[in-house]
């Protein structure tokens, strides 16, 4: 199984009533819910885990994971509420204003962190819940615990709004680099945590801490990893776009899903990735993520649809 931690939360997404005014719909969303969610619907089997409510938002929640085929199994349920966001679109683009005070997915510790079952073999972590505290600092530690036994992913898919200490924030990202497997970043990211610098260049450093696969996605200009035994580049699958809410979070997804299907899902496979191996992952995750942007929300493929 490959179990996701992150955040599961309830975006709002602007749309028109029938008499044209302004509104907000619910969607169930969250980075790292988009992973697992996708990983679902792609056929590999996919678990989450994060502080999930009581509340009704809650129960939407579950009932979006039970429909992707997706173990929640492991999350605490508590009194807590769920976590909002609003989203405003500017040319298919999400902005975020999130709603996250004593949230359930907030409020977690180190304490409710659960044994991980034998089953699973890869975890998969990143996005909001790195920015806040306490949950932030668990996170982090289920990493460490974890780290040495599983093949880790990891996509800090940055929300610079929500990071109100830069330096600690950045210094928690490179603690988790030097334990994570598999990194993907957005070319936003790459601007954001090291603006100065070029992909190649920090690319060769994370590989040299640790890391066997980096991955650079760059919206309609494609895609590009670098790894221990070479380099590609796979461009975009060109599609009419309804917006790009979940298109990072499906291509993360559509990577482990491809290295669960290939028999690849252990550290030691990854590093030994070749460059045909790189092209036929990152062209089924460009795949995977061209249907999620061509509609609204984040709708990641199921895997008849990638046929």
């Amino acid at each position: 199984m490959i179990v996701c931690v992150g955040e599961a939360l309830i975006d709002f997404l602007p749309r028109k009533t029938t008499d044209g005014s302004d509104s907000y719909q619910p969607f169930v969303g969250g980075s790292v819910l988009n992973v697992a969610v996708a990983i679902g619907r792609l056929g590999a089997p996919a678990g989450f885990f994060c502080g999930l409510s009581e509340d009704f938002f809650g129960a939407m929640i579950r009932e979006a994971l039970i429909a992707s085929k997706v173990d929640f199994a492991l999350c605490p349920i508590t009194a807590r509420p769920t976590t909002l966001a609003f989203v405003k679109l500017t040319n298919g683009n999400a902005e975020y204003a999130f709603f996250d005070e004593g949230s359930a997915l907030r409020m977690m510790e180190e304490a409710d962190l659960p044994p991980m079952p034998a089953a699973v073999t890869a975890m998969h972590f990143g996005s909001i819940g790195l920015t806040a505290e306490p949950v932030g600092s668990a996170y982090e530690t289920m990493m460490r615990d974890e780290s040495a036994d599983r093949l880790v992913s990891f996509d800090p898919n940055v929300r610079p709004s929500l990071v109100k200490n830069r330096e600690g924030y950045i210094a928690r990202i490179e603690r988790m680099v030097a334990m994570a497997d598999v990194i993907k970043l957005s070319r936003e990211d790459l601007e954001w945590l090291a603006p100065e610098r070029d992909f190649e260049t920090v690319a060769a450093e994370w590989l040299k801490r640790g890391a066997s696969l980096v991955i650079l996605t760059q919206g309609a200009d494609g895609a590009r990893a670098i790894a221990k035994r070479g380099s590609v580049f796979v461009r975009s699958v060109a599609v009419t776009v309804a917006d790009t809410i979940g298109a990072g979070d499906t291509f993360s997804a559509a990577v482990l899903a491809r290295l669960h299907a290939k028999g690849r899902l252990d550290k030691r496979a990854v590093r030994s990735l070749s460059e045909d191996d790189l092209t036929d992952l990152l062209s089924y995750a460009a795949k995977a993520a061209s249907i999620t942007s061509s509609r609204p929300g984040a709708d990641p493929p199921w895997s008849h649809e990638m046929a």
